[in-house]
């Protein structure tokens, strides 16, 4: 007997590529139900070769749903969240809701796949922020070989992390400079066509952004508390994939080359890495595509035990829909849920 799992969110651009990564790797799933709001009842969405209707979350029965894969925002996940996971439904949750939440695990497979074993205390696992997630795919089994003291980076994020307002925003501000027309900003707090903005979510008292803070708040709960983090978090003209210039210092001495090869044997990871013109993965190579890319490993001599290097990804599936799934296979895979008798 398959599983029967929910998707929540169906409409949005997390909610495509999760209904796709589902049928591209064959998730062990008899039924995949798609759910949005009232308002987006009836619309229709792709799965594999097949075609669903959209149903209403608000009057959805869950109580013979498995696992429900949430990717609604914040406040649809702490309304309903609780209601789903109450029926016995596992909540995978793309929000930032749940992640701070110390009974809820907060998971990235390739990091920290034993934390899944308890999501009973809730019946809620959150998802990571896209910035974060590939962050810590790259920064695991360089700590596991020389313990991370520090780590600076500084994300070059697409416009797709701020959904698909974030997309149309760009093209339309890219049509009207082209056609010397006045580029009208909604959804961003400046222009982003032909521009870069250092502020994505809402600013703290220290001075950081609240996505700056995230990277550190989930870092230290995915990998190690002990590790120190700065971000400086940018929005920048491109539609899809997330880039990061990263700069760690280390505990114990590590070269680049041993950095690479450990790079190169990780899991999630796909090491491309030439000291030539175009050696290096852009956002637009790793657009679709499943693996953390890192590039442009090198020494940083400014500080002891120091490596610098690139990494990308896409945002829409490492970041959100792939880890998501990810996660269910490894409930499925380690036994931890069983399907409900249907």
């Amino acid at each position: 007997m398959g599983y029967k799992v929910a998707v929540v969110g169906a409409t949005g651009n997390v909610g495509h590529v999760l209904l796709d990564i589902l049928a591209e790797r064959a998730f062990p799933a008899d039924e995949v139900v798609a759910l949005a709001s009232r308002r987006s009842q009836g619309k229709e969405v792709s799965f594999g070769d097949k075609t669903l209707k959209t149903k209403a979350l608000e009057t959805y029965d869950f109580s013979d749903i498995d696992i429900c894969l949430m990717s609604a925002g914040g406040d649809v996940s702490k309304e309903w969240a609780p209601r789903i996971a109450a029926q016995g439904a596992v909540v995978i949750d793309n929000s930032s809701a749940w992640r701070y939440d110390q009974d809820v695990p907060l998971i990235v497979p390739e990091v920290n796949a034993d934390a899944a074993a308890g999501f009973s205390k809730k019946n809620i696992i959150a998802n990571p922020n896209c910035s974060t997630a590939q962050l810590v795919v790259a920064l695991k089994p360089l700590h596991d070989h020389a313990g991370i003291r520090r780590v600076v980076v500084s994300t070059y994020q697409s416009v797709s992390g701020a959904g698909k307002a974030g997309e149309d925003e760009l093209d339309r501000q890219t049509r009207a400079v082209y056609s010397l027309q006045d580029a009208v900003t909604e959804k961003f707090q400046k222009r982003i066509a032909f521009n870069l903005i250092p502020q994505i979510d809402v600013f703290m008292e220290d001075g950081y952004t609240k996505e700056e803070w995230k990277m550190l708040a989930e870092t230290k709960k995915i990998l190690d508390p002990k590790i120190r983090l700065t971000a400086t978090c940018v929005r920048v003209p491109v539609f899809v994939s997330h880039s990061e210039a990263v700069n760690v210092e280390f505990e114990r001495p590590i070269s680049a080359d041993e950095a690479r090869e450990i790079l190169r044997a990780a899991p999630g990871i796909m090491v491309v890495d030439k000291r030539e013109d175009g050696g290096y993965v852009t956002p637009v190579d790793a657009t679709g595509e499943d693996a953390t890319y890192i590039s442009r490993i090198r020494e940083d001599a400014t500080v002891e035990n120091g490596i610098a290097f690139w990494c990308v990804s896409d945002n829409l599936r490492k970041g959100a829909a792939l880890n998501a799934v990810q996660i269910a296979e490894v409930l499925v895979n380690r036994k931890l849920i069983s399907p409900k008798a249907r």
